[in-house]
């Protein structure tokens, strides 16, 4: 394994290390997955996922973009992005050669017998209201170092129960320095007027508005456009009609509701917007090729890793 070009990180494609898998519901989980690997512009999402665990993406290659529930961030070569659970997000790469980048997946059980404050607030990072890190490269030697000395413990530790036990362990301190270093990041977002940074400005609205009646009409008014031109530059720019996307948005909430809360489902369809269970579960069935009483049995009953085929980063 050698240090990426431009970068301080070790690299080997299609390298990974995974303890445990993950499994649902993962609220008494722990599990790490570590894929360093790359992503093709072919195989960018067609729509926002979310996850039921933390992930944390450094991208390698020169240039990419994240959605985090809705809004674009441009990122670079060493940025990091910062995803704490249920929160919807895509990442989408450039044409031309593959982008090289780094996904860690991990969570730690709710209740932990030892530290449990301590952990709860080095994670207090992963809701930052910017979520991309962009540190200096001294900076960026002293964070990265850690997660070198990570793939070292994966590749020269041959007992498995104490490889698990040194990696938990300086991820925590990579955590940690991470939590104290956060007042270094120096990423600015950036502010563009055009037609697409309109959209995305609406795409955020919805996400972050989701449980409300809204519709074409409500946003044409709220954001002083007319619906005919707001809907003509959303298909262009998302690829969905507005409804389509207020849909999915409020599916894959509900999805996540499903998966990891106690609600009841039609506790679940009416927190996520929908007028009636009806239309619910039309609309999930539409989606999803299920009901959501058979998606949530069915995905209680399975165990997946971070980056499922229909969820790649």
């Amino acid at each position: 394994m050698k240090t990426y070009h431009n970068s301080p990180l070790l690299y080997e494609e299609g390298f990974s290390i995974i303890i445990n898998e993950v499994a649902t519901p993962i609220e008494n989980s722990t599990f790490y997955y570590f894929d360093y690997d790359k992503r093709s512009h072919a195989i960018n999402m067609d729509f926002p996922h979310f996850h039921s665990f933390y992930e944390l993406m450094i991208l390698l290659s020169p240039k990419a973009y994240h959605f985090v529930e809705g809004k674009r961030y441009d990122i670079i070569a060493n940025d990091l992005v910062l995803l704490p659970p249920s929160v919807l997000h895509q990442s989408e790469y450039l044409p031309g050669p593959p982008s090289d980048r780094i996904i860690i997946g991990f969570m730690l059980p709710k209740q932990i017998n030892y530290g449990a404050s301590g952990y709860k607030e080095i994670l207090s990072v992963f809701n930052s209201s910017v979520p991309i890190f962009r540190f200096h490269k001294e900076e960026q030697n002293r964070l990265y170092q850690k997660l070198n000395e990570i793939v070292m413990i994966a590749k020269d530790t041959p007992n498995v129960n104490i490889r698990n036990l040194l990696i938990h362990t300086k991820f925590t301190e990579f955590l940690f320095l991470l939590y104290e270093m956060q007042g270094l990041n120096h990423y600015v977002p950036n502010v563009e007027n055009g037609v697409k940074e309109k959209i995305y400005t609406i795409t955020n609205y919805i996400h972050t508005h989701y449980t409300e009646d809204i519709s074409l009409a409500a946003l044409a008014e709220t954001f002083y456009i007319s619906p005919y031109y707001l809907s003509h530059q959303f298909k262009n720019v998302t690829g969905y009609t507005v409804v389509q996307y207020i849909q999915l948005t409020r599916i894959k909430n509900a999805q996540y509701l499903l998966l990891n809360s106690p609600m009841r489902i039609t506790q679940v369809a009416e927190s996520t917007g929908f007028s009636s269970f009806s239309q619910f579960n039309r609309v999930f069935r539409k989606f999803c090729g299920m009901s959501p009483s058979d998606y949530k049995l069915t995905s209680h009953h399975s165990s997946y890793r971070p980056t499922a085929p229909d969820e790649q980063q």
